[in-house]
């Protein structure tokens, strides 16, 4: 019987084995993906579709992949599956984010180790009681590159812990606009107590594919800002650079390759 499935390409993303490393940059951002690829060597465009742009070149001999997600998860668990269908198994998202504990500023790093479940793709993947982790050796190579990139300046640190996933980005930032605005900021202050560092929207989705897939995932996260910071009258900054967190990704994918055994 026929299928949609019935192609040489992936259905999304567009892209052939042979076009696809076994390591790859996930930035939600199709913008961002030329200038990740620069860092590679010899990186070209393989593919461009939806919100799926894909880049190829080589870190430290091996090939590597960068391969924007769109927006949410459902966008981002397609492209980790179809990633890998071609034989991708190391997963770094490179994103942005808005702090909740105060202990994260504007234009830190936040490593997530796991994510709030706060959105519905990982209930496609993984039973509810199952918690969306990191890799242990892909949260280790973050932690090593973050550390040579950051100091005690003010939006110039790193943490490393749990972060929440969510589907409605106004519900965070406009809570008090939602018929559920109630339900929202329980939530929100319940993550805080728990020390839930920061706020974006892939992370459970591409955890929860990686280890129903059995890849090794991790992300690296710019905050933005941190509105409870705000709150508090706390100094804080609101920074569009997410320079940093795609060194850290570089470095990070740069360790794994060279040093495997070494995490």
């Amino acid at each position: 019987m026929a299928s949609i499935m019935d192609q040489e390409r992936q259905f999304h993303i567009q892209t052939l084995p042979e076009e696809v490393g076994e390591y790859v940059i996930l930035p939600g951002d199709p913008g961002r993906v030329p200038a990740i690829a620069a860092l590679l060597q010899d990186a070209v465009c393989v593919a461009e579709n939806r919100e799926y742009t894909v880049y190829t070149g080589w870190l430290s001999g091996k090939k590597v992949t960068v391969c924007s997600t769109g927006i949410g998860g459902p966008s981002a668990a397609i492209a980790v599956e179809e990633l890998i269908k071609c034989g991708a198994h190391t997963f770094i998202r490179v994103g942005t984010s808005g702090g909740m504990d105060l202990a994260v500023s504007g234009g830190d790093l936040v490593i997530a180790s796991a994510a709030v479940r706060g959105e519905g793709t990982s209930r496609e993947y993984l039973p509810l009681e199952y918690p969306a982790v990191a890799s242990h050796e892909v949260v280790q190579a973050l932690e090593q590159a973050a550390k040579k990139l950051s100091d005690e300046a003010l939006g110039h640190g790193y943490h490393v812990g749990v972060v929440h996933s969510k589907d409605s980005f106004y519900g965070e930032v406009e809570p008090q606009a939602s018929p559920m605005s109630r339900d929202i900021e329980q939530r929100w202050e319940a993550y805080m107590r728990c020390g839930c560092l920061t706020s974006e929207m892939e992370c459970a989705a591409v955890f929860s594919v990686g280890l129903a897939r059995r890849a090794r995932c991790g992300a690296v996260l710019t905050a933005l800002w941190n509105v409870e910071r705000s709150k508090q009258g706390l100094p804080d900054q609101i920074t569009y650079d997410s320079s940093r967190a795609i060194r850290c990704a570089i470095e990070a994918i740069r360790i794994l390759i060279e040093r495997p055994d070494a995490l």
